[in-house]
């Protein structure tokens, strides 16, 4: 195996999010089921399952729903991929920087309690991983114009 990595699964991903209304994964698992994004031959009850507890949690845990599934991480992970194109864990990292990117923008919380709130231990992976999806620290997006704010979160 090799060490280098593409963006393109990242990409991926933050795409899949910020257009979820087009594919129904950002929005609501179940909505991926009614779009049409997950492939018919791969909509088994398990999936309808994982779909609802993003839904109630979508900060939570892969190993956690593996448990209430009754099945290993790695399978989990493999259904998901296999019927949405997607990485699970791509999805979930995503969908905690963008409510990290909302509480930035509508909160006076710290940058650290903002970390811990979206499922962080360290500040600085945070504080890392923002700076990947969103080309600036969290203190900069924070700080940003009113206008590019609104801007960010209409797309």
């Amino acid at each position: 195996m090799s060490a280098f990595r593409s963006r393109a699964g990242r990409n991926a991903a933050a795409y899949a999010v910020s257009n979820g209304v087009k594919n129904g994964i950002a929005n609501g698992g179940t909505a991926a089921l009614k779009n049409g994004l997950i492939d018919p031959h791969f909509q088994d009850v398990r999936l309808h399952k994982l779909l609802e507890l993003i839904d109630s949690d979508p900060l939570g845990k892969i190993q956690d729903w593996a448990v209430a599934l009754n099945l290993s991480q790695s399978h989990l992970q493999h259904l998901f991929k296999r019927a949405t194109g997607l990485g699970l864990g791509h999805l979930l990292t995503e969908k905690r920087l963008q409510k990290a990117a909302s509480l930035l923008a509508t909160t006076s919380l710290s940058i650290k309690e903002i970390s811990c709130a979206v499922g962080y231990e360290h500040a600085s992976s945070f504080t890392r991983a923002f700076e990947r999806r969103f080309e600036q620290g969290p203190r900069s997006y924070r700080n940003a114009p009113q206008e590019i704010l609104a801007e960010r979160q209409a797309s």
